[in-house]
């Protein structure tokens, strides 16, 4: 059976290449065509001898998740149902700014986390993402995009990346790592580490090890106190906001610069929307560097929630600006197409 070289780190695939007799420096060449201009096919990578594309062809394989089905909001952005080789299916989502644009990846097929307020968590875990499937999702939309090779910052449209699929990014930690280290390497992908952000429900124990990754962190807050965190997010009952915030402080003393955390906070109505919860907030994050991202509640069928009015959500933010934190209201996008926060389920099981 023929392996597939996306997904090794540079120094794996020097260590693959010495392993049949290829000098080290052919590892540089290959990573060039395979993460700088996105090449698939052996035969096109011209600046390899012909006998080193022959072996390759023989031994190896360089594919991208297969995208079986596109969507387009009316806003522009878009999902993507991808299918691996074992036939695993997830979803990604791209979505478009004026001067930037942000692929949303997953890193598990389906979610255990159980959010009671995500449409993912209701998808049964399958398996954990490998790094190849995890950065095939970057390629693949990259492809979609015809954004190869890799542009400059400034002329590209796909320029972040945010670890906010389907699955929990800290359960999966190895793979994630890896595939953090390809996006950014300066010879392929080119993706700033500024620019990569990893989400997490909460395991906090993980958290402080993002740091030395030098990327961005998200935590997906939604309860100002452990009474209610733990019937919303079942995470909660193994690492608790106290556990949680002390490994954000954690996060912030390792970073080499300063990163302010975003804390994601989707409004229920007449659950965590209160302005008494706004106050529990800000007492909860003392000591912190953040700033809050207030998510209107996207509703699914058998869903028991319900979105905030916007006047509560306004009050809510105002409470939070009054007391001198940065608390926008997220604009929704890409609701149309089931693309908005906590809505991804792969399509195959949609119609299970």
């Amino acid at each position: 059976m023929k392996k597939e070289l996306v997904g090794l780190s540079l120094d794996e695939l020097k260590k693959e290449l010495e392993s049949i007799g290829q000098k080290a420096f052919r590892a540089k060449q290959l990573w060039q065509w395979i993460y700088n201009k996105g090449e698939t096919d052996f035969d096109k990578m011209s600046s390899l001898s012909k006998d080193f594309r022959s072996e390759l062809k023989e031994k190896y394989t360089v594919t991208h998740p297969e995208i079986i089905l596109e969507q387009i909001s009316t806003d522009g952005t878009r999902k993507w149902l991808m299918r691996f080789k074992d036939g695993a299916e997830i979803e990604s989502v791209f979505i478009p700014e004026e001067d930037c644009g942000a692929v949303c990846v997953s890193t598990q097929v389906g979610c255990a986390q159980g959010c009671k307020f995500c449409n993912t968590g209701t998808q049964k875990l399958m398996r954990n993402l490998t790094a190849a499937e995890i950065v095939g999702q970057v390629m693949a939309a990259r492809d979609a995009l015809h954004e190869w090779p890799t542009k400059t910052d400034e002329n590209r449209l796909l320029s972040n990346v945010v670890f906010m699929g389907m699955g929990e990014p800290l359960y999966n930690f190895d793979n994630v790592k890896t595939a953090i280290g390809i996006l950014n390497d300066g010879d392929g992908m080119a993706i700033s580490k500024r620019k990569i952000t990893v989400s997490t429900a909460g395991r906090a124990d993980k958290i402080p090890e993002l740091a030395d990754l030098g990327v961005k962190l998200a935590i997906s807050l939604h309860a100002p106190n452990n009474e209610l965190r733990n019937k919303l997010m079942p995470i909660n009952r193994k690492f608790s906001l106290e556990e949680l915030m002390a490994a954000c402080k954690e996060y912030q003393k390792r970073c080499e610069r300063r990163h302010f955390i975003t804390m994601a906070y989707v409004l229920l109505k007449d659950v965590n929307d209160s302005l008494e919860c706004a106050k529990e907030l800000t007492e909860l994050v003392k000591g912190l560097e953040v700033k809050f991202n207030l998510i209107p509640f996207h509703p699914w069928e058998g869903c028991p929630f319900e979105p905030s009015s916007n006047n509560q959500i306004h009050r809510f933010a105002k409470f939070l600006e009054d007391k001198w934190f940065a608390a926008p209201i997220r604009r929704t996008r890409g609701e149309d197409i089931m693309a908005a926060c906590g809505q991804l389920k792969t399509e195959h099981n949609k119609k299970c």
